[in-house]
Protein backbone atom coordinates (compact mmCIF):
# COMPACT_ATOMS: atom_id res chain seq x y z
CA UNK A 1 0.00 0.00 0.00
CA UNK A 2 1.20 3.45 -0.71
CA UNK A 3 2.33 5.27 2.62
CA UNK A 4 -0.45 7.91 2.81
CA UNK A 5 -3.92 6.21 2.49
CA UNK A 6 -7.64 8.12 4.28
CA UNK A 7 -9.80 5.80 5.41
CA UNK A 8 -13.39 6.66 6.44
CA UNK A 9 -15.90 4.45 7.74
CA UNK A 10 -19.44 5.32 7.24
CA UNK A 11 -22.59 3.84 8.90
CA UNK A 12 -26.30 4.31 10.36
CA UNK A 13 -25.97 4.92 14.57
CA UNK A 14 -24.76 1.85 16.15
CA UNK A 15 -23.57 -0.07 13.16
CA UNK A 16 -20.04 -0.31 14.65
CA UNK A 17 -18.17 2.82 13.34
CA UNK A 18 -15.96 3.26 16.37
CA UNK A 19 -15.25 -0.08 16.97
CA UNK A 20 -13.98 -0.88 13.60
CA UNK A 21 -12.14 2.18 13.43
CA UNK A 22 -10.16 1.54 16.56
CA UNK A 23 -9.62 -2.56 15.27
CA UNK A 24 -8.66 -1.25 11.83
CA UNK A 25 -6.37 1.97 13.42
CA UNK A 26 -4.57 -0.68 15.68
CA UNK A 27 -4.23 -3.22 13.15
CA UNK A 28 -2.45 -1.11 10.30
CA UNK A 29 -0.79 1.25 12.71
CA UNK A 30 -2.96 4.35 11.75
CA UNK A 31 -4.39 7.40 13.47
CA UNK A 32 -7.67 7.11 14.37
CA UNK A 33 -10.13 10.01 14.13
CA UNK A 34 -13.02 9.60 16.48
CA UNK A 35 -17.21 11.39 15.92
CA UNK A 36 -17.40 14.40 18.21
CA UNK A 37 -20.54 12.88 20.15
CA UNK A 38 -18.97 13.25 23.50
CA UNK A 39 -17.98 17.09 22.66
CA UNK A 40 -21.52 17.72 21.21
CA UNK A 41 -23.21 20.49 23.53
CA UNK A 42 -26.49 20.26 21.66
CA UNK A 43 -26.82 16.29 21.25
CA UNK A 44 -28.60 15.16 24.58
CA UNK A 45 -31.07 18.18 24.14
CA UNK A 46 -31.06 17.39 20.48
CA UNK A 47 -32.83 13.55 21.03
CA UNK A 48 -35.41 15.53 23.19
CA UNK A 49 -36.18 17.80 20.87
CA UNK A 50 -35.34 17.58 17.45
CA UNK A 51 -37.04 20.55 15.79
CA UNK A 52 -35.54 22.98 18.41
CA UNK A 53 -31.94 21.52 18.38
CA UNK A 54 -31.70 20.47 14.55
CA UNK A 55 -30.31 22.91 12.99
CA UNK A 56 -27.60 23.71 16.22
CA UNK A 57 -26.61 20.33 16.10
CA UNK A 58 -25.83 19.60 12.35
CA UNK A 59 -23.71 22.59 12.33
CA UNK A 60 -21.80 21.40 14.97
CA UNK A 61 -21.21 18.45 13.29
CA UNK A 62 -20.58 19.63 10.20
CA UNK A 63 -18.00 22.09 11.48
CA UNK A 64 -15.97 19.08 13.79
CA UNK A 65 -16.25 16.78 10.60
CA UNK A 66 -14.78 19.49 8.15
CA UNK A 67 -11.76 20.23 10.64
CA UNK A 68 -11.04 16.72 11.41
CA UNK A 69 -11.86 15.76 7.23
CA UNK A 70 -9.01 18.82 6.66
CA UNK A 71 -6.87 17.49 9.28
CA UNK A 72 -7.09 14.07 7.59
CA UNK A 73 -5.81 14.89 4.29
CA UNK A 74 -2.89 16.57 5.68
CA UNK A 75 -1.75 14.23 8.03
CA UNK A 76 1.75 12.62 7.19
CA UNK A 77 0.69 9.14 8.05
CA UNK A 78 -2.23 7.22 7.04
CA UNK A 79 -5.18 7.57 9.09
CA UNK A 80 -9.25 6.26 9.54
CA UNK A 81 -12.24 8.62 10.36
CA UNK A 82 -14.90 7.56 12.24
CA UNK A 83 -17.98 8.84 10.26
CA UNK A 84 -17.86 11.14 7.33
CA UNK A 85 -18.55 14.96 6.64
CA UNK A 86 -20.88 13.74 3.51
CA UNK A 87 -22.93 12.00 6.30
CA UNK A 88 -24.16 14.84 7.96
CA UNK A 89 -25.27 16.43 5.12
CA UNK A 90 -26.42 13.84 2.52
CA UNK A 91 -28.13 11.45 5.48
CA UNK A 92 -28.68 13.42 8.73
CA UNK A 93 -29.73 17.22 7.52
CA UNK A 94 -31.46 15.68 4.33
CA UNK A 95 -33.55 13.47 6.99
CA UNK A 96 -34.38 16.54 9.58
CA UNK A 97 -35.16 18.53 6.52
CA UNK A 98 -37.62 15.97 5.36
CA UNK A 99 -39.29 14.79 8.57
CA UNK A 100 -39.96 18.71 9.15
CA UNK A 101 -37.38 19.01 12.05
CA UNK A 102 -35.48 21.29 10.38
CA UNK A 103 -37.02 24.76 8.59
CA UNK A 104 -36.55 25.52 4.45
CA UNK A 105 -34.39 28.88 5.89
CA UNK A 106 -32.01 26.73 8.31
CA UNK A 107 -31.61 23.64 5.73
CA UNK A 108 -30.76 26.19 2.45
CA UNK A 109 -27.84 27.88 5.13
CA UNK A 110 -26.66 24.51 6.02
CA UNK A 111 -26.49 23.44 2.34
CA UNK A 112 -24.85 26.07 1.58
CA UNK A 113 -22.21 26.01 4.17
CA UNK A 114 -21.64 22.45 3.44
CA UNK A 115 -21.53 22.94 -0.88
CA UNK A 116 -19.00 26.06 -0.29
CA UNK A 117 -16.59 24.27 2.05
CA UNK A 118 -16.70 20.47 0.60
CA UNK A 119 -15.80 20.65 -2.62
CA UNK A 120 -12.33 21.92 -1.29
CA UNK A 121 -11.94 18.76 0.28
CA UNK A 122 -10.37 15.55 -1.35
CA UNK A 123 -12.41 12.35 -1.13
CA UNK A 124 -10.98 9.33 1.03
CA UNK A 125 -8.78 6.80 -0.29
CA UNK A 126 -11.49 4.21 0.39
CA UNK A 127 -14.73 4.25 2.25
CA UNK A 128 -15.98 1.30 4.10
CA UNK A 129 -19.97 0.99 4.50
CA UNK A 130 -21.23 -0.59 7.45
CA UNK A 131 -25.02 -1.85 6.27
CA UNK A 132 -26.64 -2.80 8.99
CA UNK A 133 -30.57 -4.04 9.14
CA UNK A 134 -32.39 -2.12 12.01
CA UNK A 135 -32.68 -4.90 14.05
CA UNK A 136 -28.88 -5.01 14.35
CA UNK A 137 -28.51 -1.51 15.03
CA UNK A 138 -30.94 -1.51 17.95
CA UNK A 139 -29.70 -4.52 19.37
CA UNK A 140 -25.71 -2.46 18.84
CA UNK A 141 -27.40 0.84 20.64
CA UNK A 142 -28.85 -1.44 23.50
CA UNK A 143 -26.09 -3.24 24.49
CA UNK A 144 -23.92 0.27 24.54
CA UNK A 145 -26.27 1.61 26.58
CA UNK A 146 -25.74 5.33 25.86
CA UNK A 147 -28.94 6.77 27.69
CA UNK A 148 -29.30 9.61 25.12
CA UNK A 149 -29.84 6.72 22.44
CA UNK A 150 -32.42 4.58 24.13
CA UNK A 151 -35.12 6.49 22.54
CA UNK A 152 -34.36 6.37 19.01
CA UNK A 153 -37.24 5.38 17.29
CA UNK A 154 -37.25 2.20 15.16
CA UNK A 155 -38.84 4.61 12.05
CA UNK A 156 -36.19 7.04 12.64
CA UNK A 157 -33.26 4.37 12.14
CA UNK A 158 -35.21 2.92 8.72
CA UNK A 159 -35.59 6.53 7.59
CA UNK A 160 -31.24 7.06 8.15
CA UNK A 161 -30.96 3.46 6.59
CA UNK A 162 -32.86 4.38 2.98
CA UNK A 163 -30.98 7.73 2.97
CA UNK A 164 -27.79 5.82 3.32
CA UNK A 165 -28.39 3.56 0.83
CA UNK A 166 -29.67 5.62 -1.85
CA UNK A 167 -26.49 8.07 -0.71
CA UNK A 168 -23.90 4.77 -1.27
CA UNK A 169 -25.57 3.57 -4.43
CA UNK A 170 -24.93 7.23 -6.34
CA UNK A 171 -21.24 7.48 -4.55
CA UNK A 172 -18.28 7.56 -6.91
CA UNK A 173 -15.76 9.47 -5.35
CA UNK A 174 -13.91 6.48 -4.63
CA UNK A 175 -13.75 2.60 -3.89
CA UNK A 176 -16.71 1.49 -1.61
CA UNK A 177 -16.53 -1.83 0.69
CA UNK A 178 -19.86 -2.69 1.64
CA UNK A 179 -20.01 -4.76 4.68
CA UNK A 180 -23.28 -6.40 5.20
CA UNK A 181 -22.94 -6.51 9.20
CA UNK A 182 -26.52 -8.53 10.25
CA UNK A 183 -24.10 -11.64 9.10
CA UNK A 184 -20.80 -10.30 10.55
CA UNK A 185 -19.33 -9.70 14.42
CA UNK A 186 -16.12 -8.72 13.23
CA UNK A 187 -15.32 -7.47 17.05
CA UNK A 188 -15.51 -10.79 18.58
CA UNK A 189 -15.30 -13.18 15.30
CA UNK A 190 -11.78 -12.63 14.09
CA UNK A 191 -12.37 -14.57 10.82
CA UNK A 192 -14.62 -11.77 10.37
CA UNK A 193 -12.09 -9.40 11.04
CA UNK A 194 -9.28 -10.92 8.85
CA UNK A 195 -11.51 -10.73 6.25
CA UNK A 196 -12.10 -7.31 5.78
CA UNK A 197 -8.87 -6.72 6.35
CA UNK A 198 -7.95 -8.69 3.21
CA UNK A 199 -10.51 -6.64 1.55
CA UNK A 200 -9.20 -3.33 2.45
CA UNK A 201 -5.69 -4.70 1.45
CA UNK A 202 -6.58 -5.58 -2.03
CA UNK A 203 -8.32 -2.50 -2.11
CA UNK A 204 -5.71 -0.31 -1.00
CA UNK A 205 -2.79 -2.41 -3.31
CA UNK A 206 -1.84 -0.74 -6.52
CA UNK A 207 -2.08 -3.31 -9.46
Amino acid sequence: MTQHQFIAIAGNIGAGKSTLTTMLADYFAWEPFYEANAENPYLADFYDDMTRWSFHSQVFFLGKRLEHHRLLIDHPGSVVQDRTVYEDAEIFARNLYQQGKMTDRDYDAYRNLYKAISSFLPPPSLLLYLDCSVDTLVSHIQNRGRDFEQNISRDYLAQLNHLYNDWIDDWTACPILRLKMDAMDFQHNTTDFETIIKQVKATLSPA
